[in-house]
């Protein structure tokens, strides 16, 4: 795993515009006055909060409603622009983090409020409440790994996020956390909503990410995160996220490709 290196941001900060974060980056636990998004132009970010990890890859946006505890953390290099919702426009969007698909008219959008240009009021409130149209109209990601509170639970989970790869049967792990297999059954279903398959797998797919971003093929990523073959770990991938890991990678590239990401000059002095 990345080293950790934390910014500081607090809930008055002016933080909208452009940021570059390094991979292992991460912005330390803090709230934000006003709601928040967050497109990731590269890299992959992930915020956590005590409810879990919303992951955001490249060419999606996270979202954070204000005064919701959080903090950040970079996986490669991960230009993000930032973007603060007022609470009057607030209440059309989720009451909970949540990371969406981007639309062209979205990301241009977000990408011309954030460049740091002058724009009149007039037209950067209308401009932002298309961005909240159309964030109304598209899907909601599946990329939420809920945490559990539960110790012989977090004991499992924390062996799972050391190592997504860990082969190991629920049984297994409960030798370790000292908990049987039926109780931790038990456990993932009424903590975390799922069964004990289903969040390894959110948690390897999470972890794919990375790795694809990272330019590793299929194969390799599917051996790397614990399936057994690429055609399962296609699968998975796709149920999830929505497009194979190939096109993921072919998105990816074109992003890059689209994206002329300058960080706002106020970013880069915070960071200096």
């Amino acid at each position: 795993m990345p080293e950790r290196r934390h910014t500081h941001w607090s809930g008055d900060d002016p933080v909208q515009g452009r940021w570059s974060l390094a991979h292992g980056e991460g912005v330390a636990a803090h709230t934000h006055a006003h709601g928040q998004l967050l497109y990731a132009a590269s890299g992959v970010l992930a915020t956590t909060t005590e409810r879990g990890t919303w992951v955001s890859p490249t060419d999606r946006i996270s979202w954070t409603p204000p005064h919701f505890e959080h903090y950040h953390r970079a996986y490669g290099t991960t230009e993000i622009s930032i973007l603060e919702v007022p609470h009057d426009l607030c209440s059309a969007l989720p009451t909970h983090p949540n990371v969406f698909a981007v639309s062209a008219l979205l990301r241009e959008a977000v990408l011309k409020l954030t460049a740091g240009s002058p724009l009149h009021p007039d037209a950067a409130d209308r401009l932002l409440r298309v961005v909240v149209d159309e964030l109304t109209d598209l899907p909601e990601q599946s990329l939420y790994l809920p945490e559990p509170t539960d110790d012989r639970l977090r004991t499992v989970t924390a062996l799972l996020h050391a190592n997504p790869a860990e082969p190991a049967t629920l049984a297994e792990l409960g030798r370790t956390a000292g908990a049987g297999e039926r109780t931790l059954s038990r456990l993932f279903r009424n903590e975390l909503g799922m069964g004990f398959h289903q969040w390894r797998t959110l948690l390897r797919v999470q972890h794919s990410l990375v790795h694809l971003g990272h330019g590793h093929t299929v194969t390799d990523t599917a051996m790397r995160c614990g399936w057994a073959n690429p055609t399962s770990f296609i699968e998975a991938f796709t149920a999830i996220i929505g497009q194979t890991p190939g096109n993921y990678q072919s998105d990816l590239r074109h992003a890059r490709q689209r994206n002329t990401f300058q960080p706002s000059a106020f970013a880069a002095a915070r960071k200096s």
